[in-house]
């Protein structure tokens, strides 16, 4: 019975010496990973994730009942006129205009779109444009001779009117501009600059 009782005393106390002896280095390496791999992490944060600064946020953008639309200056070129669409902020804080507006050729009350609306022309960069109250930007449109096309294929009508959608907006502003249009969608006759600052040289 006796030697029965010591061997499991023995094993007892191998057990707890083999636990005691090797808690020490585990805990100390456990230590030394979780400083390695949090300190990367911790000195990229500030890059990652910049913390924007109150004068960098920029105005919001114009919406179409806080504009008024005119023409500016116009010119003709070899089989088009070009005229400078100018935008003025009636509203009494900034706002911005970034990108093409849309425009279109139009008649008839209700007012109503003719033909093709314009697409984009490449030869200005998007840039925001900020208006201060009162600000001008500006951009240009090309309207090609409908002269340019034969009868059949224009379908040529009188516009009395450029619906003018500002970037990013939905609602027309309609501006008083006559000039020939082409009834037929297989004609595009318009094509429209960026906005830029400015209103184009012209009085807006």
């Amino acid at each position: 019975m006796k030697p029965f009782l010591i061997a499991i005393l023995a094993a007892v106390g191998l057990t707890t010496c083999a636990c005691g002896g090797g808690s020490s280095p585990n805990a100390q390496a456990t230590h030394t990973v979780t400083v390695t791999a949090s300190s990367p992490a911790a000195s990229q944060s500030p890059a990652a994730t910049p913390t924007p600064t109150t004068g960098s946020t920029a105005a919001a953008g114009c919406l179409s009942r806080y504009l008024h639309g005119s023409t500016g200056l116009s010119q003709g070129t070899a089989g088009a006129l070009e005229i400078v669409i100018v935008f003025k902020n009636l509203d009494n804080v900034p706002c911005t205009l970034y990108g093409y507006p849309g425009v279109a050729q139009a008649a008839g009350t209700p007012v109503t779109d003719i033909g093709q609306p314009s697409t984009e022309n490449p030869t200005t960069k998007r840039t925001l444009v900020t208006l201060p109250p009162g600000g001008y930007a500006s951009a240009t449109l090309q309207i090609t001779d409908a002269g340019n096309y034969s009868a059949s294929k224009c379908q040529p009508t009188k516009a009395t009117w450029l619906a003018v959608i500002p970037p990013n907006q939905t609602v027309p502003l309609y501006v008083p501009f006559t000039s020939q249009a082409c009834k037929s969608m297989s004609v595009k006759l318009l094509s429209v600059t960026t906005v830029s600052a400015g209103n184009g040289g012209g009085p807006g």
